[in-house]
């Protein structure tokens, strides 16, 4: 009887451990999924301060559109590992502001440049910042002492954002899926005057990315929570003296409306030489958005790939040279000029630094970062204005599904491939004045040097590190 005894127990414990395996608990089945959470939060100007973007502006911005918005969506892999992905609409984050984001965030949350990923949508109706492109407009201290104030509450917001985000965590699932739109033209292959002739025809030249990559987060009981999404587009449709988002941001509008409660987030992709033409109304402004809004939505709607809870972040900021510098002649040509132009302005700053004995940068810290989410989804973001080469080469090696963002976490010049940079014009050879940079353009090495640097760190995440 006692052996029966001892047999009926130890049957009931390994019934007890069969049951646990067949039917987990739902806190075992939370630790498989990620965990995301999302904040949004406004930063128009409650000045009316500069707008970036346009050098023909001679005053600053004279109401609103619509909002301009920040917004955070932070992930979390099932080892606790997170990623924090921050969509502005903004012109460029600058050097500085992603310099103390990350210091503030790397101080709070402890995380690594390698987790945070910011983002510009390069609205043309958004506010200057401070240290990019000052030399553009005519300002005075008092607008400079405007610029300093709102980019303090600019990090402030974003920092305030990222610890909100963080607090809204909750287990979730991650999908992936990729969109088609076409508003966007190569604009130094094809005149603006002639687009709708030559459209109709089929007949425009030039390289294209017409995707639209989409990263869906969904709750733990399928409902949508936050759509990211992209296009290699300048935002560029209007140049009004209002804020806006530009089609980007009438995109996340139309999608909030379409989707109460989701938070819609917008990042540009590899879109420097491209253009949304026809422009200049903010009626198209709105047609693209809602486009755009369209192939997002369309996108979400169909079956999605769902993403395991995995994440692996990585970055590198290596330097790379600075091209061909103006000389003190040209320099003293240039400052002789009509101060209202931007260049005489960039001319006149470059000799006086030139005659005060400080010696020009020669270089620049470039970003580059890489992450893998899921097993096999590659997200790669590039700094500065960068050129659709970079992503369609990108494609070309790593799949046609990878992400591939510009603008990204310091806008500090326009990134050309080395075809552009011989081929020279505005993206080329002549941009670089508009963000100061002390150099005509940069140097040949910077496609091989981006180039390297994603293979490298593809190569890091891809073998789990």
């Amino acid at each position: 009887m006692k052996y029966l005894t001892h047999f009926r127990t130890a049957f009931l414990l390994i019934l007890i451990s069969c049951v646990q395996i067949l039917e987990p608990n739902q806190c075992s089945a939370e630790e498989t999924l990620w965990k995301a959470g999302s904040a949004s939060v406004v930063i128009t100007p409650e000045e009316n301060l500069w707008m970036a973007g346009y050098g023909g502006r001679t005053e600053p911005a004279n109401g609103k559109i619509h909002d301009l918005w920040l917004k955070v969506l932070v992930i979390e892999a099932s080892d606790g590992h997170r990623g924090v992905i921050v969509s502005t609409d903004t012109l460029g984050i600058p050097q500085t502001i992603y310099n103390n984001t990350c210091a503030a965030l790397k101080e709070k949350f402890n995380l690594e440049r390698s987790q945070i990923m910011l983002n510009s949508s390069h609205t043309h109706c958004g506010p200057v910042l401070r240290g990019a492109l000052h030399d553009i407009y005519p300002l005075k201290e008092n607008h400079l002492k405007q610029i300093a104030k709102y980019s303090d509450q600019l990090e402030q917001k974003l920092v305030n954002a990222v610890e909100t985000a963080i607090k809204n965590l909750e287990p979730s699932t991650l999908w992936s899926g990729q969109g088609f739109t076409s508003f966007a033209v190569n604009r130094r292959n094809n005149k603006e005057a002639e687009v709708p002739k030559i459209r109709l025809a089929n007949e425009l030249k030039g390289p294209v990315d017409h995707s639209v990559p989409i990263l869906a987060v969904k709750d733990k009981d399928g409902k949508l929570k936050t759509i990211v999404f992209g296009y290699a587009c300048h935002n560029t449709t209007v140049g009004i003296q209002q804020w806006c988002g530009d089609y980007a941001g009438f995109a996340q509008y139309d999608l909030e409306a379409m989707f109460p409660g989701v938070t819609a987030m917008f990042y540009i992709g590899c879109g420097a030489d491209q253009n949304p033409i026809p422009r200049r109304t903010l009626e198209l402004a709105k047609s693209y958005g809602s486009r755009l809004a369209h192939a997002v939505a369309d996108t979400v709607r169909l079956p999605l790939v769902e993403l395991d809870p995995e994440l692996k972040t990585s970055i590198e900021i290596f330097d790379v040279k600075l091209g061909q510098v103006p000389t003190k002649e040209e320099l003293e040509t240039l400052a002789a000029g009509n101060p209202n132009n931007y260049r005489v302005r960039w001319g006149t700053r470059l000799l006086k630094q030139l005659n005060s004995g400080k010696p020009f940068i020669t270089s620049y810290p470039f970003p580059v970062e890489v992450w893998r989410l899921g097993k096999k989804q590659l997200w790669i973001t590039i700094g500065g204005e960068v050129v659709v080469d970079y992503a369609l080469a990108m494609k070309k090696d790593y799949g046609p599904d990878t992400w591939i963002a510009g603008y990204s976490n310091d806008v500090m010049a326009y990134t050309p491939s080395v075809r552009v940079l011989k081929e020279g014009g505005y993206e080329g050879a002549t941009s670089m004045a508009v963000y100061g940079m002390p150099a005509y353009r940069w140097h040949e090495e910077i496609e091989d040097k981006i180039v390297e640097s994603a293979r490298r760190q593809v190569k890091k995440v891809r073998n789990g590190k």
